[in-house]
């Protein structure tokens, strides 16, 4: 009996063992598994493919620096808090490798006025020297022609001419007797002197001169035209015309309104603003900001490139300045440390926003009584305000794609799915926001746009969008600033784009060796 028992037992084991062995499961792996994320797409991941997608049609062979700078850690600038321990904060920051940005642009400034200056003078030398030539060889050949009529047309035995006999040993004689006159007296000067005589070209290097004048003996104008001689300095009627270069597909049919662009040759950096950075190719990295002797901290760290704007704004002394889109703050700050402006408003749409301004300006200013009747921050849309001539400054840095965070950051990613729809609609928000400035600043007042992105429809398209829209609702006459010779001296610290078709601004390209930006600014002064 135990043992027919010890078989039952025996046989159900084996049967259970079996049963389990085949009602084994195989669990399915959980969406956040690694694989499963890995194969996701992110936010980052669509910016970057609609990058490589849209830039490189825009940029060419240059993208692929532009990409691999993008996506290299971002270079900064240190902005001096005026209201903190200045001296002493400039002074550790040099001691480190920083150099003041204002101090680089003054020296490349009078680099390149060095340099034009030598090219121009070469440029007249040469235009002398021509024309010497010129005159040389009318009057050989008008000597020519007179002894050609003082002796008849013979041949001599050697088959020439003997009024060519005659010319060339009159000339040959000449130049002899000339050249030994001016040998004796540069023998004479030289031993009076002690010094070697200096030659004719090496002696007009150092001659003053005047090349405006000059007048090409082969036009055929006579002496008194020297007399009626008036420079133009621009033809009638042509005022208002530009050369309507292609545009983006999108904005192509947009090209029938008339736009002025004027040239603006002057950069100004205001005294009081001290910005630091290291120099091309030094990818050192500021130390955390701290607080100084005034409770405030000392420097503020930015983008070196979101310096531009505020420059090409041109605060002066007694300006009323509004920055419509002013979070997080950085380029309201840059405003206030120049010292310049009697009022500023720091204007954003969101609640969220306006409290990012408040921590910047409780970080960086203190004694708030000082500041109530110059700084006010305000939370609307800035398409409703409406306190017309009131500024003569407009800072319009509006909300873009942020082409640098898209790539870096999944939060507030304006790449993710959900936001598809106001990514579409930004270039049209922006073109309203920049209309609206140029009819809210002063005749005579300065309006600048600027984005963080590299797109050509948010850039110079909405710059376009937004001056049809004023000459179509509009009397008001805008100008366009061209500030490509203002810009040269920068160029020794930020890589500029050119020849990428820009109609109306500028754009700061990232580059690993000075990875600013992106960033494009334009300039607008409201005449009328």
């Amino acid at each position: 009996m135990y043992t027919n028992n010890c078989v039952i037992n025996t046989v159900c084991r084996n049967i259970l063992f079996r049963s389990s062995i085949y009602m084994q499961r195989r669990w399915k792996s959980k969406k956040v598994h690694w694989s499963v994320l890995a194969k996701k797409k992110y936010p980052v991941d669509k910016a970057l493919e609609h990058f490589d997608d849209f830039y490189k049609t825009v940029f060419g062979r240059k993208w692929p620096s532009i990409r691999l700078a993008l996506l290299s850690p971002h270079k900064y600038c240190a902005v001096i808090n005026n209201f903190g321990d200045s001296d002493t904060v400039v002074s550790d920051l040099q001691n480190i490798g920083a150099m003041n940005i204002r101090t680089l642009f003054e020296l490349e400034k009078e680099n390149i006025k060095t340099k034009k200056n030598e090219e121009r003078r070469r440029r007249d030398l040469e235009k002398i020297f021509k024309l010497d030539r010129k005159l040389e060889q009318m009057a050989i050949t008008k000597q020519q022609e007179e002894f050609e009529s003082l002796y008849p047309h013979r041949e001599s035995s050697e088959g020439t001419s003997v009024s060519a006999d005659i010319l060339n040993r009159s000339s040959s004689d000449t130049s002899h007797g000339i050249s030994d006159n001016i040998n004796r007296e540069d023998d004479a000067e030289s031993n009076r002197d002690g010094m070697s005589q200096k030659s004719l070209q090496s002696s007009l290097r150092e001659a003053e001169f005047d090349s405006h004048r000059l007048i090409d003996p082969a036009s055929g104008l006579s002496a008194g035209a020297l007399y009626e001689y008036v420079p133009a300095t621009r033809l009638k009627g042509m005022e208002d015309w530009i050369v309507e270069s292609q545009h983006y597909g999108y904005y192509r049919k947009d090209t029938d309104f008339p736009v002025c662009v004027e040239s603006d040759n002057d950069f100004i950096f205001p005294v009081h603003l001290q910005v630091l950075l290291f120099e091309r190719g030094n990818i050192s990295s500021f130390p955390s900001p701290k607080r100084g002797s005034t409770d405030v901290l000392n420097y503020y760290l930015m983008d070196g490139a979101s310096l531009l704007p505020v420059l090409a704004l041109g605060v002066n002394p007694g300006d009323r300045v509004l920055d419509m889109c002013a979070a997080p703050g950085g380029k309201s700050l840059l405003i206030l440390q120049t010292l310049f402006p009697a009022r500023l408003v720091c204007n954003d749409v969101r609640e969220s926003r306006t409290n990012r301004i408040h921590a910047v300006i409780k970080q960086y200013l203190y004694n708030d009584d000082m500041w109530k009747n110059q700084l006010f921050i305000t939370q609307r849309d800035g398409r409703d305000i409406d306190e017309c001539d009131v500024y003569n400054k407009i800072l319009v840095d509006v909300p873009c794609t942020t082409d640098r965070h898209s790539l870096h950051e999944n939060d507030n990613n304006i790449f993710k799915p959900g936001r598809t729809k106001e990514r579409l609609q930004i270039p049209e928000m922006q073109a309203e926001l920049l209309s609206h400035a140029l009819k809210l600043v002063q005749p005579g007042g300065t309006v600048v746009y600027s984005t963080c992105s590299l797109s050509p429809i948010q850039n110079d398209g909405v710059v376009h969008m937004a001056l049809r829209k004023v000459w179509e609702e509009t009397d008001i006459q805008v100008i366009v600033k061209d500030m490509t010779a203002a810009l040269e001296p920068i160029e020794c610290v930020y890589k500029l784009g050119h020849d990428l078709g820009l109609k109306y601004g500028h754009l700061v390209l990232p580059f690993i060796p000075c990875n600013f930006g992106p960033l494009y600014f334009c300039k607008l002064v409201r005449t009328k």
